[in-house]
């Protein structure tokens, strides 16, 4: 017999708990690869040097800052579910397949990084709209697919950056 939070909670959108929990997974391993992107991306704007300075400087803050903007969508889409988005520095680490790294590297190891970075975002991303689609939770597989055009076009102009 289910209580009158469980309906509340999972039947309003029309998700089982299952259901919702399957989604959660999903979007709480996105939510642990962008919080370690995001503070390498603040790494690299506090600690980039070098003739690319200028640039890589500001590139890095409008990264981490859209970082930051979907990381916040991310945690509140999951609350939407009547679940709790990870929260904690150990889960983000242990989770994420993303890595840290270090305050050393040159400009170009460091948008190389990004670049890698974007790489597993997008699987992440692409691996999450398929299991949000199948679910029918299209307000979150548009959210997924506004993050993946964004990310492509970032990758792109980074690509681009890097050409001799």
């Amino acid at each position: 017999m289910s209580t009158k939070s469980e309906k509340r909670v999972f039947k309003k959108l029309g998700y089982n708990k299952d259901e919702s929990e399957k989604i959660v997974a999903s979007l709480n391993q996105l939510l642990a690869n962008y919080h370690v992107h995001y503070q390498k991306l603040r790494n690299f704007h506090w600690n980039v040097t070098g003739g690319d300075f200028f640039d890589l400087h500001e590139k890095f803050e409008e990264l981490y800052t859209e970082s930051f903007a979907n990381i916040d969508l991310i945690a509140e889409r999951i609350r939407v579910f009547g679940m709790t988005p990870y929260s904690l520095m150990k889960d983000y680490l242990q989770k994420a397949d993303i890595k840290e790294v270090g305050t050393d590297l040159s400009s170009r190891e460091m948008v190389n990084e990004v670049l890698n970075d974007f790489q597993i975002l997008v699987d992440n991303m692409n691996d999450c709209a398929i299991k949000v689609a199948d679910l029918g939770d299209s307000a979150t597989e548009d959210m997924l697919i506004a993050f993946i055009k964004s990310v492509e076009l970032h990758h792109w102009m980074l690509t681009s950056f890097m050409k001799e």
